[in-house]
């Protein structure tokens, strides 16, 4: 398990430029006109996680195997695109798919780029996007709740439920608000996440901004930055033209670069660590002999769910899992030290799980 981000946005504001940067492949044409996206393009690239190098080098494995999520390059969305306009309802579609929105926003100038405004705006830009988001989601809610109230006024208690967070949503919708504003409670979770609403999912905001802009950030990011902070979001300021460049090094090519322009790690660890942020996501570990590996699991997660991520035979029957500490690993050097320091627990099913725990389960088959 990872997660699944849609890169969304207007026409040439660099969104598959930074897909193949992040993907480290040309599967998306970027290219200087609207639609040169006409599928979406669905990356799935490696979590960057230094602690399992680590973790693999004392243990001995023979292989390491990271985490992986996925990246959805979505068309450009231009006004009137839940109309039909552009390319319309299908990159919709594509949307209600995806864990968490990426809006990528453009955060550069240059004469040789065209905006389909003809002019640079990103705030203008996300609220262009996301109107077209909140026309779709209001569409779809009405549509459905003409027939939900019929079975509610026939007594039908799900359609009773689900009337109500339709009507929470419409609330948001027809004041100019996306579905996420509206109060959901921790029952009612699943349901509204049944609804799939455009947007009512976590929002991530990338300031694509220029080479020179790339380790502090430009005027335009800053109005992101803040447009960000209002929306309780993240915020990630990422040179696309950059990372299109760091994809072709090796990583001891990339770590001089990134040292040559002021950067301490690519774009895409930042974006991923916002993503982890975004969606309440952590990292466990497994190692062996055999192979070092990555597996990500939502923070609060029980010892029995983190578990089913590998096989769902492993949480059906969980006994225990032999947990240790990632710092405690490394420090007494592996397994047996961690042993031996009586610094391997014995966890049950209670056990919130913790980032960086190196975990062993015991499971009936």
């Amino acid at each position: 398990m990872g997660f699944k981000c849609g890169i969304v946005g207007l026409p040439n504001v660099g969104k598959s430029t930074l897909f193949n940067a992040l993907t480290k492949t040309a599967a998306a044409q970027a290219a200087n006109y609207p639609f040169c996206t006409i599928e979406p393009n669905v990356g799935d690239v490696a979590v960057p996680e230094p602690r399992l190098k680590q973790l693999a080098e004392i243990a001995g494995s023979k292989e390491i195997i990271p985490a992986r999520m996925q990246f959805v390059d979505i068309a450009g969305l231009v006004k009137g695109a839940s109309q039909g306009e552009g390319l319309g309802n299908q990159f919709l579609a594509n949307i209600r798919e995806v864990d968490a929105v990426v809006y990528v926003l453009r955060c550069f100038d240059d004469d040789d780029v065209t905006h389909v405004a003809n002019k640079i705006d990103p705030i203008a830009d996300f609220e262009t996007v996301e109107t077209e988001l909140m026309l779709a989601d209001l569409e779809s809610l009405e549509k459905r709740r003409v027939n939900l109230e019929k079975k509610a006024k026939g007594q039908d208690k799900e359609a009773k439920a689900l009337l109500l967070l339709v009507d929470k949503a419409l609330a948001e919708l027809r004041e100019g608000n996306p579905a996420r504003n509206a109060e959901i409670s921790e029952e009612e979770k699943k349901d509204w996440a049944g609804l799939q609403l455009l947007t009512a999912k976590p929002v991530l905001f990338v300031a694509n901004v220029d080479e020179a802009s790339a380790a502090d950030g430009n005027a335009y990011s800053k109005l992101v930055e803040d447009r960000a902070a209002k929306e309780s979001a993240g915020a990630v300021v990422i040179s696309a033209k950059i990372e299109s460049e760091l994809a072709q090094l090796s990583d001891e090519e990339q770590a001089e670069y990134l040292e040559t322009i002021g950067l301490e790690e690519p774009g895409l660890n930042r974006l991923i660590s916002a993503g982890f942020d975004l969606l309440g996501l952590q990292t466990y570990f497994t190692v062996g002999p055999k192979e070092a590996r990555a597996w990500t699991v939502k923070r609060g997660a029980t010892a029995p769910q983190a578990a089913g991520v590998i096989h769902t035979d492993f949480e059906k029957g969980f006994i225990r899992a032999e947990t240790i500490g990632f710092d405690d690993y490394v420090a007494l050097k592996g397994e047996q030290g961690a042993k031996e320091a009586g610094k391997m627990r014995l966890e049950g099913k209670e056990y919130i799980v913790q980032d960086g725990d190196v975990m062993h389960f015991r499971f009936n088959t």
